[in-house]
């Protein structure tokens, strides 16, 4: 127990402390900058980011997301600043804090999954573009307005009234943060933003710059209990509900993306929205902006190494070291060089990806009419507007009926009925099958997941009298029987039935229909699994080998395959599935990781070595195939330098042989490490595999004259997609032999 204490915190000494550090960095200037476009003290953005670091850490459900003041709630805090002031405001995140609770208590998390991420992306996209209108006249030299119209048309006056030394300041600021990222590694450690910040500072200082400093006087000493909104308590309730609702739908959502960006525990969203209640709470009551989950600050830390929630605790640990101790150094930083970063902030926040992913799932409309509601109306009424246009073209998809119909060469005719079968759909639907002669013989597929009576009726009634007319009407439901059951009178529950699991043969043996029966065996009782085997064999013998023997009595022979397939021993793996090939087609060869010795390497290995001579040089294959896996184990062992190989004296021995492709992934992509790095290492490996299959002078002999290909694939088992994996270098090029080659070498 002492041991694995030990190891606990030498691992966030290790990993944790660092990341925190990195995290703080980058924390204090966005709190700053949130802050100044929320219009509160720009105290408060300091004490949401300790607080969301300390509290919500602590408390809440992720291991590595980090809290703090967020962008997308500033347009609701700067209303509400401006409707009931700074101290009732703070009443009013204590109030949506307090909901949290409630709402984390009682397991209602999942609920705030539902909201469309396109609303959720257009009403961000939006707030960035307020924000970048609204802070681009204090870049230039001016102030804000109140809404994001007037800041646009009054935005060509401020360009005409250029305030000299404060442009430059902010012109210096946006330059250093799009150029830092195409700096060097090491100066990138150093974050952008804190980067630019400094740089403007001492910029201003040096030359003695006419800006505009910040100001922190009223800040931690002048502390006050909050106190309660005055006015119609209705706009109040509804203040409280907005700001409740759409922290905790940012924080949920970004705790979901978080996990896909690490390895450790996954998050838990109840206790993840209950501890970012009571901090809220604590915010609200301390002085503080209202706080959520932020992406950018938690892809900070998952990068920079943090694993446990040490991590986000000790960011609001040296958050609060600074302020406390060195807030005097804010003062230096011009006011303009804030605006400038909340400017390069808002247009990030109008994120390309976010538009090319709604695209893919024709949300397009919900996000721009979110987004261009949000800029004319304001928060509520775009995200409202959003979720109503969202829900409707959901309930659309549900109703939309498609009917296929194509002529046979016998005379008869095929439709096919797809999509969910409702009483909405019922007008189109008639519309459609009435369409058809009578008479005519029709072949029915239903590729439907429901019907309800509505729509049984519509089609049961056009069925009798279409075969009241001479015509005949066959149908097959390619999913649940839903027409069968309906009329036989069978009552239809659930709603929905299950997915029947089919009896195919590439279905694990637990997940099928008839899973084989163990046979037992003399004396067997730990041969659980050769049973199954045997068992499998016997079923193979009975309804599979019929089939295929007129094959195998042809393939008996001589064999003729055309490619050579070298790809992993893992059990998740099966190249004929994934490449959808038959008997004789692939001269397959399964090793751990994949790998393929380079020639003249130790440990020597002969089994790959005959394998690529009789491939080439006796079977004639056309192709070689390497063809790599998602979560790699063997180059898990590969990247952990062999320690997770552990007493197995084997396996750390033929590891070595990706010892290269650990060399060129370091090589190529060292400057991009992140929670992936292995998935990425196992597709470097691919690379590299097929540069070691060309240290074989025949092989590199034919890949040149253009007689073999070299292909490579990546098989993401998590998706079932089959990707290809360019190599490293064109199939033309010549090849630089490690070894000399002594005569009649191969």
């Amino acid at each position: 127990m002492f041991r694995d204490t030990q190891s606990s915190w030498l691992s966030t000494l290790r990993h944790d402390v660092p990341a925190s550090l990195v995290v703080s960095l980058v924390a204090v200037p966005l709190s700053l900058g949130i802050a100044m476009a929320s219009g509160a003290p720009l105290t408060a953005g300091l004490i949401a980011a300790v607080v969301g670091g300390i509290v919500a850490g602590a408390l809440g459900g992720s291991a590595v997301q980090v809290s703090g003041p967020a962008a997308g709630l500033s347009l609701v805090v700067v209303d509400l600043v401006h409707t009931y002031g700074w101290r009732a405001t703070c009443m009013i995140t204590l109030l949506a804090g307090a909901v949290q609770l409630v709402l984390g208590v009682f397991k209602a998390a999942r609920a705030a999954l539902a909201v469309s991420p396109a609303v959720l992306h257009g009403m961000l996209a939006a707030v960035g573009v307020i924000i970048a209108l609204s802070q681009l006249h204090i870049v230039l030299g001016g102030s804000s307005q109140r809404s994001a119209i007037a800041n646009l048309v009054e935005l060509p006056g401020q360009i005409l009234h250029l305030h000299g030394h404060k442009v430059a300041v902010g012109v210096l600021t946006i330059t250093v943060l799009a150029l830092w990222t195409r700096l060097p590694r090491r100066i990138k450690a150093v974050p952008a933003p804190l980067a630019a910040l400094l740089t403007a500072a001492v910029t201003a200082w040096a030359f003695g710059w006419d800006v505009t400093r910040v100001d922190l006087s009223g800040g931690f000493t002048d502390w006050a209990f909050p106190v309660l909104p005055q006015g119609d308590w209705h706009l109040v309730v509804a203040s409280v509900l907005l700001v409740a609702l759409l922290a905790g739908c940012e924080s949920l959502l970004c705790s979901v993306a978080v996990d896909g960006m690490h390895g450790g525990r996954r998050a838990d969203l109840d206790q993840e929205l209950t501890g970012q209640g009571v901090a809220n709470m604590v915010s609200g009551a301390l002085g503080g902006l209202p706080l959520a989950g932020v992406i950018v600050r938690s892809t900070a830390n998952v990068a920079a190494g943090g694993r446990t929630r040490w991590s986000t605790i000790l960011h609001g640990v040296w958050v609060l070291v600074f302020a406390t101790g060195f807030g005097w150094s804010i003062t230096l930083i011009p006011l303009e060089a804030l605006a400038a970063l909340l400017v390069f902030i808002g247009m990030q926040m109008v994120n390309l990806g976010h538009i090319r992913k709604v695209h893919g799932h024709g949300e397009v409309p919900v996000y721009v009419v979110t987004l261009v509601t949000v800029i004319l109306l304001g928060l509520a009424e775009g995200v409202l507007a959003g979720l109503a246009l969202a829900a409707l073209l959901a309930l659309r998809r549900l109703t939309w009926v498609t009917v296929l119909k194509r002529a046979e060469g016998d005379g008869r005719l095929h439709v096919t009925i797809s999509g969910s079968l409702t009483f909405l759909g019922v007008p189109r639907l008639t519309r459609e099958l009435r369409t058809i002669p009578a008479g005519t013989p029709v072949d029915l597929d239903l590729n439907i997941d429901f019907m309800d009576n509505g729509a049984f009726e519509a089609i049961h009634s056009w069925r009798l009298d279409h075969e009241r007319m001479g015509g005949t009407v066959d149908i097959d439901e390619l999913h649940d029987e839903w027409y069968a059951l309906a009329a036989s009178g069978a009552h239809m529950l659930p709603v929905k039935s299950p997915p029947k699991a089919p009896d195919r043969w590439w279905l694990p043996w637990a997940q099928r229909r008839r899973r084989p029966e163990p046979v037992p065996l003399d004396g067997a009782v730990a041969g659980a699994q050769e049973c199954l085997l045997t068992a499998g064999a016997r079923e193979y013998h009975r309804s599979t080998a019929p089939l295929v023997r007129p094959i195998f009595t042809e393939l008996a022979r001589k064999q003729q395959p055309t490619h050579l397939f070298i790809t992993c021993a893992d059990s998740r793996i099966m190249p004929s599935l994934i490449t959808a090939s038959g008997p004789g087609d692939l001269f397959t060869v399964r090793n751990i990781g994949n790998l393929v010795p380079r020639r003249g390497s130790e440990p020597h290995d002969d089994s790959m070595v005959a394998a690529i001579e009789y491939a080439t040089q006796v079977l004639g294959v056309h192709t070689i195939t390497v063809c790599g896996h998602s979560g790699c184990g063997a180059m898990a062992g590969v990247l952990s330098g062999g320690v997770q190989a552990g007493s197995l004296p084997g396996l750390r021995r033929w590891l070595r042989h990706g010892d290269h492709s650990l060399a060129t992934f370091i090589d190529t992509e060292g400057d991009r490490l992140h929670s992936g790095a292995l998935d990425v290492l196992c597709r470097v490996n691919v690379q590299q595999q097929l540069e070691n299959l060309r240290t074989y002078r025949k092989v590199d002999e034919q890949v040149r004259a253009g007689k073999l290909e070299l292909v490579g694939l990546f098989f993401d088992i998590g998706s079932a997609r089959v990707h290809m994996v360019p190599p490293l270098r064109p199939s033309n090029a010549p090849r630089t032999f490690d070894h000399p080659v002594a005569a009649g070498e191969e």
